[in-house]
């Protein structure tokens, strides 16, 4: 058992808004962001856009070989930065914490559309997966250590263990931790759509985009992209209360396992690896979490497994355990995922509610978890809550948050 970590500021620009507060009641209200995109490629395709104004943080200038994934970086770890008042630290003491999937995928396919023509000379430091990292440094004046993950899915949420590791360490005094993606492309969406992964749909039902991700249900037929970036401010608890600093949660246990099984199939043993590996950490016991925020892609091979590898880990206990997925609200957001959901479970045991697993019409039999079927639900008792990402490659990396 480790000593817990205080959450002190929460920052996101995603699918559903730019405000921890307003996305979090969007996703309890069980609104959708997923919409129809690219209506020119062959297949119906679903994904979460994020609407943002860029002018807010950069001018003209500034922007030049800056890629979208790197925007939405600055915004969000500037948002959580001011939203925990940490400018009191010395700039060497912090350190930024950065998981991001695939790097700047919109510089990267300009320039492929362009070769024939001309390639914008900044494309390297525009696309490459540390340069969200390096920007943020650049605008908050950090000296610390700035360390890009690069793990798939698990990307941002083994970000936040390794910051949290920084923290407890004595390494850096705060940590700015958590992911952005930005791959909404025609040639990234194409990509996914060979893997038969992405959500399918009827293109000609106003709500069918909206309704295609469904974790767990049993007429599931995968996940809609998402874009987006979020990050959490992380300091020692001790440093928090010491200056007076709000609290959201703790973070009281990190567990990372790799399954060493195959590279795109998940593995049930190695998930529970990393739960277990969590709630050793935290000094719990699985009846002692009463939430999760599941990794639930809507993939007919993930979602059983996952759910295989909580009963395997919280046994006779697994109906005290609610779950839901919040994917088919926010969509995928690959290595931007785990900062996320992590900032909704945050915010659940901040608020003390579950947001709900959408779009379920019938549960898949291979997925009997206690899910949470109701919008707006209350746990008024709820004290502990995890949040799973589990990745190609065999990554998983697990999150389990306690109320401040």
């Amino acid at each position: 058992m480790t000593a817990p970590l205080s959450i002190t500021g929460l920052g996101a620009v995603a699918p559903h808004g730019d405000s921890p507060e307003a996305i979090f009641a969007a996703v309890m209200r069980g609104e959708s962001a997923v919409q129809a995109v690219f209506p020119e490629l062959p297949k119906p395709t679903a994904a979460a856009i994020t609407a943002f104004d860029q002018t807010r943080w950069f001018n003209k200038l500034q922007l030049a070989g800056v890629d979208r994934v790197s925007q939405l970086a600055v915004a969000a770890a500037d948002l959580a930065i001011k939203d925990a008042n940490a400018t009191d630290c010395d700039p060497e003491r912090i350190g930024i914490y950065v998981g991001c999937g695939m790097g700047g995928a919109g510089s990267l396919e300009a320039a492929y559309r362009g070769a024939s023509n001309r390639v914008p000379p900044l494309t390297v430091p525009a696309f490459m997966p540390n340069a969200p990292a390096s920007h943020i440094a650049m605008r908050q004046k950090v000296l610390g250590p700035v360390l890009t993950y690069s793990v798939a899915c698990s990307s941002s949420a083994v970000a936040i263990a390794e910051a949290a590791k920084a923290v407890q360490s004595g390494e850096v005094d705060v940590a700015i931790a958590g992911g952005t993606e930005a791959l909404i492309v025609p040639g990234v969406v194409l990509a996914w759509q060979a893997m038969q992964t992405l959500a399918s749909f009827d293109a000609a039902d106003p709500q069918g985009a909206a309704r295609s991700v469904r974790p767990f249900s049993a007429d599931r037929t995968g996940f809609a992209l998402g874009e987006g970036s979020a990050f959490l401010v992380i300091e020692s608890e001790a440093r928090a209360k010491a200056r007076g600093a709000k609290r959201y949660a703790t973070l009281g246990g990190w567990g990372i396992s790799t399954d060493a099984t195959h590279l795109t199939k998940p593995d049930a043993p190695g998930q529970g690896r990393a739960l277990r590996a969590a709630l050793k950490r935290a000094g719990l016991q699985p009846r002692d979490v009463g939430y999760c925020n599941a990794h639930g892609t809507a993939t007919r091979i993930g979602d059983p497994i996952e759910c295989e590898a909580l009963a395997q880990v919280w046994g006779g206990d697994i109906d005290r355990l609610r779950v839901s997925s919040t994917k088919g609200l926010h969509g995928h957001l690959l290595g931007a995922a785990g900062a996320l959901e992590a900032m909704l479970t945050v915010m659940a045991l901040h608020q003390r509610q579950l947001p709900p697993n959408a779009n379920l019409t019938e549960a898949d039999p291979a997925c009997a978890l206690n899910l949470v079927m109701e919008t707006g639900l209350a746990a008024p008792q709820l004290e502990a809550a995890i949040s799973s990402s589990f990745a190609f490659g065999g990554s998983n990396a697990v999150l389990l948050f306690q109320k401040a």
